[in-house]
């Protein structure tokens, strides 16, 4: 016998095979042995598309594939990419999909093994490509129900072609869908959904004749609240909660909650956000008495706002929502409310509406001290577009800043009734955003968002009437003033420049003196002091957390002791 190669009977040439070498006959003799398995598709995703549509990826799945595994689509074969042994994706162009029809697709195993064909629809026909313009909400806390205003648990879809038998796909696969209009559908979305942090691909199908499967778009499912705007602690230093503005495009907005750990200061959530019921959670306080927490939510200019009501379960913090009321016209129109404060008695609520007509108001609430329920009495003109309110701690005046008119309005209040009467104004710096008074009622902070500085005031103890004493430098973008309730120190949170000044006070002249600024997290908002003064707590919009720090009783320095999410 001479040295020739000889192929073994039934094996294959080329591809990834065992190279089998057989010697005798004087030389050595190459084979070829096939060892790929035959694959097989199951599904692929998208399984239809509209004739002339754009190029998209097709995925493959099924068993057997292999690195080298090649797609087949209508008889082209268009650049595959190899996932696992159970998937692979396909480049399919825009011209394989350029008329009407059904396109096989197949997988090829090296060594000629073909898998069984899938058929996938090319659609002529009536229903129009399809568009994804927003979802409403974007995003959701993890664990927590979907909430929109329309219908609790759903989630809208607005775009473009939608039709009476379009399906919402999230994650690529169906929920059941009602059909609005041409422009919005709606999906049944489960809290087992949204049960982990992450993101979900949210897509509309139309099915044929002409069908197909819109662009994707993200929603997103985060691990807590989101953009919180304010915190407060509650008066026996035990918890804390968190007004969490929501995600926009019509999300409500939510509350988290924390206890303290009293002796540490460190938070620890004491569960999931509850809902606010309504969008653009805003502003939070806690009355005297520790059993109610009020929650404003401006709407987001899609509604008109309201003020949610929770009473607190005294041993575990946990809150309940008692519902909301929407406290708009008669009178001045309540629009957009945007800060809250309890009286120090505990009988009544004050709120600065931003919204409507210049002057706006302020709203004056009355709480059944049973229930914790609110009931309008009224509103009363401010100075301009109110912002904030603070009381005084004798309950007998109130002080309301106006973001545009860079005034503070003053009134007195009546203590049986709560109605408060204007007792005029007085000048602040650009742009005035909040406004504290110290524990002993002697002097009042302003903080101005325009002009980067603070006001400080004395105050008639028997009048309840402001009178400046200066102004202080403070960061970029001032929003929020906040005094110790020892009446030592007074902080202020910078969004701009994401820290808090700090500052001394005078106890004769109410004078402040900077003791420096402190590192927060991005767009700090607001700033609470524990009842002990020992600790305080910075809400971080840009950041989605909450800054902690210990104050040091003799300086009043601020020392960041963790950071928790919202």
């Amino acid at each position: 016998m001479d040295n020739k190669s000889v192929l073994v009977k039934g094996s294959v040439s080329l591809g990834i095979a065992g190279l089998v070498f057989l010697v005798g006959c004087g030389g050595g003799t190459a084979s070829t042995v096939n060892n790929n398995p035959t694959p097989t598709i199951t599904t692929v995703s998208p399984t239809s598309a509209v004739a002339g549509g754009a190029a998209f990826r097709l995925t493959i799945n099924g068993t057997n594939f292999v690195a080298a595994s090649t797609v087949n689509f209508g008889g082209a074969a268009p650049a595959t990419t190899f996932v696992s042994s159970t998937q692979l994706t396909a480049a399919i162009p825009a011209a394989a999909i350029a008329s009407a029809g059904t396109a096989a697709v197949t997988v090829t195993n090296p060594g000629g093994r073909i898998s069984n064909a899938m058929n996938f629809a090319v659609a002529g026909g009536t229903n129009p490509m399809l568009m994804i313009n927003l979802l409403s909400p974007s995003c959701a806390p993890a664990g927590e129900q979907v909430l929109n205003p329309v219908v609790d648990g759903q989630l809208l879809v607005d775009g473009q072609n939608f039709v009476a038998t379009s399906v919402v796909r999230w994650n690529g696969d169906d929920r059941p869908t009602t059909f609005y209009s041409s422009s919005q559908v709606s999906a049944q979305i489960s809290v087992s959904d949204i049960a982990a942090a992450g993101t979900a691909n949210v897509a509309v199908f139309n099915p044929g004749p002409g069908g197909g499967t819109s662009n994707a778009s993200t929603f997103t499912i985060t691990a807590g609240g989101v953009s919180p705007q304010s915190i407060a602690v509650d008066p026996t230093g035990k918890f804390a909660y968190v007004a969490n503005e929501g995600c926009g495009l019509s999300a409500f907005g939510n509350v988290s909650m924390y206890s303290t750990g009293t002796t540490t200061g460190v938070l620890a959530s004491i569960g999931p956000p509850v809902s606010s019921n309504d969008e653009g959670g805003r502003s939070l306080a806690v009355d005297p008495s520790g059993k109610f927490v009020y929650v404003t939510n401006w709407g987001e200019g899609d509604t008109a706002g309201s003020i949610s009501t929770y009473t607190i379960n005294a041993t575990t913090g946990a809150l309940t929502s008692t519902g909301s009321i929407n406290e708009m016209c008669p009178g001045l129109c309540a629009i957009a409310p945007w800060s809250i404060a309890v009286d120090p008695s505990g009988k009544f609520v004050y709120v600065a509406n931003e919204g409507g007509l210049i002057p706006t108001s302020v709203s004056i609430l009355a709480i059944n001290t049973t229930t914790g329920a609110l009931a309008s009495i009224g509103t009363v003109a401010a100075g301009g577009r109110a912002v904030s309110v603070a009381v005084h701690p004798t309950d007998k005046s109130a002080y309301v800043t106006n973001s545009d008119s860079n005034a503070i309005s003053m009134y007195t209040v009546d203590a049986t009734t709560g109605a408060l009467t204007s007792a005029g104004t007085i000048a602040a710096g650009t742009g005035p955003v909040s406004v504290a008074v110290d524990p002993m009622g002697k002097f009042a902070y302003v903080a101005n968002s325009g002009s980067n500085d603070a006001s400080m005031y004395t105050i008639n103890t028997t009048t309840g009437g402001l009178t400046s004493i200066g102004t202080i430098p403070a960061g970029t973008g001032p929003g929020f003033v906040a005094v110790d309730p020892t009446g030592k120190f007074t902080y202020v949170t910078n969004s701009a420049s994401n820290d808090i000044s700090m500052y001394s006070i005078n106890g004769t002249t109410g004078a402040l003196t900077s003791i420096g600024a402190t590192a927060a997290g991005s767009a700090p908002t607001w700033i609470a002091i524990h009842p002990s003064g020992r600790f305080a707590y910075v809400t971080n919009s840009g950041s989605n957390n909450v800054s902690m720090y210990s104050i040091d009783a003799s300086t009043g320095a601020l020392m960041l002791i963790g950071i928790i999410g919202t």
